[in-house]
């Protein structure tokens, strides 16, 4: 709900969030004694009802708060051109981002080339020198 005064007018306007082009990051040049920003802005087709979003005096966090709202809204990020353009920093197929696939981690590299500690754990077993045999001895079978 966007609520505007327009020629002193107040109207409210319901806009929904699927209308809008996505989270968009924004440079706003220093103007006089006003120190430049830089905005996230939440940008729609008409400029009128892009909303600002984030505003910072320096670039420290803006880009975690730009993936913060994008994730939130559902929206894709962009990024606004000096000549006003937006463009998606990142390839994507509808909702989904498109990058290079990225190596899979092997698991515990520094221990896969030790021995298995159950070894350390386990004595090997040792031959008798002379075998034991049992000769003339009665097998005790349970038989039903």
């Amino acid at each position: 709900m966007l609520r505007r005064a327009v020629s002193g007018i107040k109207m409210a306007v319901k806009v929904p969030v699927a209308a809008y082009l996505g989270v968009a990051i924004r440079m706003e040049p220093p103007a006089g004694s006003h120190p430049g920003a830089i905005l996230l802005v939440l940008e729609h087709r008409d400029p009128g009802l892009s909303l600002p979003l984030y505003r910072a005096a320096d670039g420290t966090d803006i880009v975690a708060e730009w993936q913060s709202w994008g994730r939130v809204l559902g929206m894709p990020l962009l990024v606004a051109e000096a000549d006003g353009r937006l463009r998606e920093p990142f390839e994507r197929v509808g909702a989904l981002r498109i990058a290079a696939p990225i190596a899979r981690r092997r698991k515990r590299t520094a221990l896969k080339a030790r021995r298995p500690s159950i070894l350390l754990r386990r004595r090997m077993g040792e031959a008798p020198a002379s075998p034991i045999m049992h000769r003339g001895e009665r097998e005790i079978i349970a038989r039903n």
